[in-house]
C-alpha cells in the first residue's frame, strides 16, 4: 500500500509479497453503472477546473506585482503551484483508474503517479509550514533579519528535494501487472512487510502530523501575541499601529483557515490507508470503491479552496490586485496626501474628491476619476497611470455597495 498509491485504490489488495507474485490473482472486479461514473466525473472535473483557474490566478497576481514578491508570498506561490500540479496531473488519472479498475497509461506514468502525489503534498504542507515559521519570526522576533529572496529560493528548493527523496520508494517499487487481461498499476514491496508499514507511518508523520503540530504551536503563539497587543496612546501612532495589527491578524486568520481545511480534507484519506495497511481485506468490501472515490474527492478538493479563501477573507484587496493585473492598473508614485493636494489644485468635472470606504489595510485613493483610477501603493509603486473609465466605475459602484 502506498499512502498516495493508486494501486491501493478501492480495487486492489496489496497483501501479496514479492515472493508470491507467481500466484498473484486479481481481487474482486468492481463495476459501476454509467450514470454513477458520469456524476463522479462531473464532480472531479469541477474540482480540477476550479483548482487550475484559482491557483493560476493566485500565482499570476503575486508575480505580476513587484511589491508583493515577499518571502511569505513566494511560499504561497509555491503552495499554489503544488496544488495546481496535483490537480492537473493526479486527480483525473487517479479517478479513471479507481473508477474503471484498469490502468491505461503505461509503466512510466504508473511510476510517476505513485511518486508525484507524495511530492506535491509534501511541498504543499511544508510551504504552509514555512509561511507559519516566517510569520512567527516576523511577529514574535521583529528585530531579527528577514528572509532574503535568495534564502527563500533555497528553502523552496530544499522542500522540493526532500519531497522527491521521500516519495522515491513509491516510484521505485511501482510496476505494471496483468491479471486476466486487465492491466494494474501497483506498488510491489519487498518481503519485509514491517519495513513497508514503517515507511507508510513515517510518511504520514512527516507530511501530515509533524507539520500540523508545528503550525499549531506557531499560530497559537502568534495569536496570543497579536490579540493581547495594546494600542499606543499617541493618536497618530495608534492609528498606524492599529492598521498594521489588523492586517497581521487578518493574514493569520486566513492562513489558519487554510491549514484547518487542508487538515480536514486529508484526514479521511490518511485514515483510509492506515486501516488498509493493517487490515487489507477492507479493499474487498462491496462499497469500498465508492468510499475511496469519496475520500479521494475530499482530499483533491483541498487544491481548490485556497484561492477561494484568499478572495473571501480579503475581498477588497483581492479585487484591487486582480483588476490591476487584468487591466494593467498601476499605482502612482505619490502619497494619499499629495494626491489630495494635486486634486485640489487641478480639479475638473471629470474628477472629484471623494473619501472612499476602505478596509483597515487596503488603501484606495481619496481622488476618484472615472477617466483615471489611481491606486496608490503602500511602498515603491510605479509611476504609470491607467485610463479605464468602465473599470473605475465598476470599482466605485462595488465599493459603494460594500459600504451599504
Amino acid at each position: 500500500m502506498g499512502i498516495f498509491s493508486i494501486s491501493n485504490a478501492s480495487n486492489i489488495s496489496q497483501a501479496e509479497s514479492l515472493k508470491d507474485r507467481s500466484n498473484w490473482t486479481a481481487v474482486t472486479q468492481f463495476t459501476q453503472p454509467g450514470w454513477r461514473i458520469a456524476l463522479w466525473a462531473i464532480t472531479y472535473s469541477f474540482i480540477v477546473i476550479t483548482s487550475i483557474i484559482g491557483n493560476i490566478t493566485i500565482i499570476w497576481i503575486i508575480l505580476a506585482h513587484r511589491r508583493m514578491r515577499t518571502a511569505t508570498n513566494y511560499f504561497i506561490v509555491n503552495l499554489a503551484l503544488s496544488d495546481l500540479l496535483m490537480s492537473a496531473f493526479n486527480t483525473i488519472f487517479n479517478f479513471i483508474y479507481a473508477s474503471h479498475n484498469v490502468w491505461y497509461f503505461g509503466e512510466e506514468f504508473c511510476r510517476f503517479q505513485n511518486w508525484f502525489p507524495i511530492t506535491a503534498m509534501f511541498v504543499s504542507i511544508y510551504s504552509m509550514t514555512a509561511v507559519a515559521a516566517e510569520r512567527y519570526v516576523a511577529i514574535i522576533h521583529p528585530f531579527k533579519p528577514r528572509l532574503s529572496a535568495g534564502s527563500t529560493r533555497v528553502i523552496i528548493g530544499m522542500i522540493w528535494l526532500v519531497a522527491f527523496g521521500l516519495a522515491f520508494p513509491q516510484c521505485f517499487y511501482a510496476e505494471i501487472m496483468t491479471d486476466n487481461g486487465t492491466t494494474k498499476c501497483i506498488v510491489v514491496w519487498p518481503d519485509d512487510v514491517g519495513s513497508k508499514h514503517q515507511y507508510h507511518i513515517a510518511v504520514i508523520v512527516l507530511i501530515y502530523l509533524l507539520p500540523l503540530m508545528v503550525m499549531f504551536v506557531a499560530y497559537s503563539i502568534i495569536g496570543i501575541t497579536l490579540w493581547s497587543s495594546a494600542v499606543p496612546g499617541n493618536h497618530l501612532n495608534s492609528v498606524r499601529y492599529e492598521h498594521q495589527l489588523n492586517a497581521k491578524k487578518k493574514f493569520v486568520k486566513t492562513m489558519v483557515v487554510v491549514v484547518i481545511i487542508f487538515a480536514v480534507c486529508w484526514l479521511p484519506y490518511h485514515i483510509y490507508f492506515i486501516l488498509g495497511s493493517f487490515k487489507e481485506d477492507i479493499y474487498q468490501q462491496k462499497y469500498i470503491q465508492q468510499v475511496y472515490l469519496a475520500v479521494f474527492l475530499l482530499a483533491m478538493s483541498s487544491t481548490m479552496y485556497n484561492p477561494i479563501i484568499y478572495c473571501c477573507l480579503n475581498q477588497r484587496q483581492f479585487c484591487s490586485l486582480f483588476c490591476q493585473s487584468a487591466f494593467n492598473v498601476k499605482h502612482p508614485n505619490t502619497s494619499a496626501s499629495s494626491l489630495r493636494k494635486q486634486a485640489a489644485s487641478s480639479f475638473n468635472f471629470s474628477c472629484f474628491l471623494k473619501k472612499l470606504p476602505v478596509g483597515k489595510h487596503t488603501y484606495f485613493p481619496q481622488m476618484l476619476c472615472f477617466s483615471q483610477m489611481l491606486l496608490p501603493a503602500q511602498s515603491a509603486p510605479s509611476t504609470e497611470h491607467v485610463k479605464h473609465p468602465a473599470i473605475s466605475l465598476i470599482l466605485y459602484i462595488y465599493l459603494k455597495y460594500k459600504e451599504v
